[in-house]
């Protein structure tokens, strides 16, 4: 339940995409976006392997030559590919992430439908027959229909029943027991201060609308509008009559305007300092007098030492307030309808069609639902994804490909420890320390040393709610069940199976799952340039991510200190304030000029794409020096730093629906794909050598202006 903190690429694919920037502009001699050879070019291994395969590396004949490279790059290499591939109906974005997951998703279920055809005849309690009795289950909708909301009734039963604060705050204990908690978030983490042990997080949460300014702004008017219907609706669903429904409805949003209210905003959300406060229990009890964290710890088993992180006070203390304070048939409604929504995707087709209509439709735009199995993979990897992910991992990815990507990994980072090292406006004490925190990067590369136990998940193949809630459940006891114990540095966020990497700055791991170690990011046929600006690139911008506006607030240990002079971290954040001013400037979506990046939001993406698009090219010309003889060579017509920059690009192709773009741009992290495919590159002078830009070229920013950090 607790909120994890990583630092992903791409946030597991649920966001990042946005709409691509249109074309700007034909071709200038003096600006060559044509091949820096019109002749043939040199065949290598890598080519030949290519071609006897009958399929191009990086398929050239994809760029537009129309479009001036040094005026939209973005436009030159994706424009086409975009034009071609209309985004699909059951989704909002579609794009080189998308797919790949979809290649993913479509091994994941020959594996399911494999694992359910013979779960029945599977070795008892073996992973195969558990993935397949609740994969069975999922697809079983008569089943699910026949049961109706009778999953949920003895909740809603429960919720009824209350009739004070303090049997609100004895259910809402209650839910953590059973795995399936609510309003806050609960679960374990590294202490910030002694990462090396885990401890308890209680973390803000609870509301259904993106952020806590669609509360408040009117500009959202109308998504309340349609929220409040979808919760009259839900509730409805579950027998509760129309007047009724529509009171219940607008107590949960005003109850929700109030959390929304004490809630942090998503730039403030990305300070440490506001994901950590420690408190004994004695204290915290002090703090919300109205819920006991101490009888909350004894109902979960858990222990709590000298104390645990109550991460928002200011949440917590608003949480307080509504216990003492507001109506039980306020506390009731809300209650309720999250009982329901929480539940729907595996309830029957009104109630998931109603979640659909709004948070698919109204807020991002998605004409139709995805297909049921790809639904119910969904629940199958939220439920047990490493269990899956050893299944996927045993078909799809070779010893061959963990080895090529570790000598990817050692050689990207060797050239980030030379760029720190060779910083001119560091001071020796802090690139000491800065040397000592890259000394402890751990890479993970493809899965998990070790398999996660799954004995004691009990999982049938005709109850799909209960398998998920049981799920839930066992998850969740598994949680816990590290508070208080060392931090396992080789634990895993991810899943090899998500199309994604991550860092995390409280254990200093970079990660990669094997989904990702594909083309377009990964080909072990593949060309130097390719790899490295594509691969490379992720693992750069990863291990830059340690040293990012966050993760350079975390020592090698995973320690939330400063290990900075006043005075760097000055220089620090005057080069990051030029690239916030970078990102402010782009309005991505082509109907709404006034719709701008957030540079603060999105900082920490926007120095790992920069810092890690330059060490990747430093570790080319490295690896390009050990092999003279293909350093000149053309591929296709294009150099070596040309197809480098030509992959990275191609990596964030992609195009997203309006709503969700203007989604993202309210709550990701991340910049929209268009831009990071040009951002980074715009600040760095390789790429304008390589294609023989020019200053005042829109693909070049002003020395004043550019950007230059790690």
């Amino acid at each position: 339940m607790t909120k994890q903190y990583l630092k992903p690429l791409a946030l597991a694919l649920a966001v990042s995409l946005a709409l691509s920037l249109s074309a700007c502009g034909k071709q200038e001699s003096a600006n060559t976006s044509a091949p820096a050879s019109a002749g043939t070019a040199p065949a290598t291994s890598s080519t030949v392997a290519a071609a006897a395969a009958g399929k191009s590396i990086f398929d050239v004949s994809e760029l537009d030559p129309s479009i001036n490279v040094c005026q939209d790059f973005n436009g030159f290499v994706n424009s086409k590919w975009v034009a071609a591939n209309p985004i699909p109906a059951d989704r909002t974005r579609w794009g080189a992430f998308d797919q790949l997951a979809e290649a993913s998703l479509n091994t994941q279920h020959d594996l399911a439908d494999k694992a359910a055809k013979g779960a029945a005849t599977a070795q008892a309690g073996s992973i195969e027959q558990k993935i397949g009795y609740l994969y069975q289950s999922g697809m079983d909708e008569a089943a699910i229909e026949k049961a109706g909301f009778d999953p949920i009734k003895p909740k809603l039963d429960a919720i009824a029943g209350l009739k004070n604060g303090s049997d609100v705050a004895s259910y809402i204990t209650k839910s953590y027991v059973d795995g399936d908690g609510q309003v806050f978030s609960f679960g374990s983490g590294a202490d910030f201060h002694h990462a090396d042990m885990q401890i308890a997080y209680a973390n803000e949460a609870g509301l259904g609308l993106p952020t806590k300014d669609y509360y408040s702004d009117a500009k959202y008017k109308d998504i309340r509008d349609a929220y409040v219907a979808y919760i009259a609706k839900a509730l409805q669903l579950t027998g509760v009559a129309e007047a009724d429904a529509k009171k219940q409805a607008a107590d949960v949003l005003a109850f929700e305007t109030q959390l929304a209210a004490a809630s942090l905003a998503p730039v403030d959300e990305r300070d440490p300092k506001n994901q950590y406060h420690f408190v004994s229990v004695k204290d915290a009890d002090k703090a919300t007098p109205s819920f006991s964290w101490d009888k909350f710890f004894a109902a979960q088993g858990v222990t709590i030492d000298k104390g645990f992180s109550l991460s928002q006070p200011k949440f917590f203390a608003e949480f307080d307030k509504q216990l003492a304070k507001a109506p039980i048939a306020q506390w009731q409604a809300y209650l309720r309808f999250h009982t329901i929504d929480d539940a729907s995707n595996y309830l029957g087709k009104n109630f998931q069609d109603n979640k659909f209509d709004f948070y698919g439709k109204t807020l991002a735009g998605q004409p139709e639902q995805k297909a049921r199995w790809k639904r119910v993979l969904g629940a199958v990897n939220s439920s047990m994804g490493q269990a899956l992910g050893q299944l996927y991992v045993a078909e799809m990815f070779k010893p061959e490909a963990k080895a090529r990507a570790q000598e990817l990994v050692d050689n990207v980072r060797n050239a980030l420890k030379a760029r720190i090292q060779n910083l001119d406006w560091m001071s020796d004490e802090t690139k000491a320390k800065a040397i000592a925190k890259w000394d402890t990067f751990l890479p993970k590369i493809g899965y998990p040393d070790k398999w996660r136990d799954w004995s004691g998940l009990n999982i049938t193949g005709d109850n799909y709610y209960a398998n998920v809630m049981a799920a839930a459940k066992f998850n969740y006891d598994y949680d816990i069940a590290k508070i208080g114990k060392p931090t396992d540095r080789k634990e895993w966020g991810m899943t090899p199976q998500t199309v994604n990497a991550y860092y995390n700055p409280t254990d200093n791991t970079i990660n990669f799952p094997a989904a990702i170690l594909q083309p377009p990011f990964f080909d072990a046929k593949a060309d130097d340039a390719i790899n490295y600006g594509g691969i490379g690139a992720v693992i750069g911008h990863e291990a830059s991510h340690g040293f990012d506006d966050e993760g350079s607030q975390f020592d090698g240990a995973g320690n939330n200190v400063n290990w900075w002079t006043k005075d760097d971290r000055a220089k620090f954040d005057a080069r990051t304030d030029k690239l916030v001013q970078q990102f402010n400037d782009y309005t991505p979506i082509k109907n709404k000029p006034d719709a701008h990046v957030n540079g603060k939001l999105t900082l920490g993406e926007n120095i790992a794409d920069l810092g890690g698009l330059n060490v990747a090219y430093d570790a080319l010309q490295t690896a390009l020096k050990t092999h003279p003889e293909e350093a000149g060579k053309q591929i296709e017509g294009y150099t070596q730093d040309q197809r480098f920059f030509l992959n990275w690009a191609r990596v964030w192709r992609g195009h997203v629906r309006e709503k969700q773009a203007l989604l993202y741009l309210n709550t990701d992290p991340h910049a929209p794909a268009s831009l990071r495919a040009i951002g980074a590159p715009s600040n760095m002078p390789a790429f304008a050598s390589a294609f023989q830009c020019k200053p005042g070229d829109a693909m070049i920013r002003a020395d004043d202006k550019q950007v230059k950090i790690w």
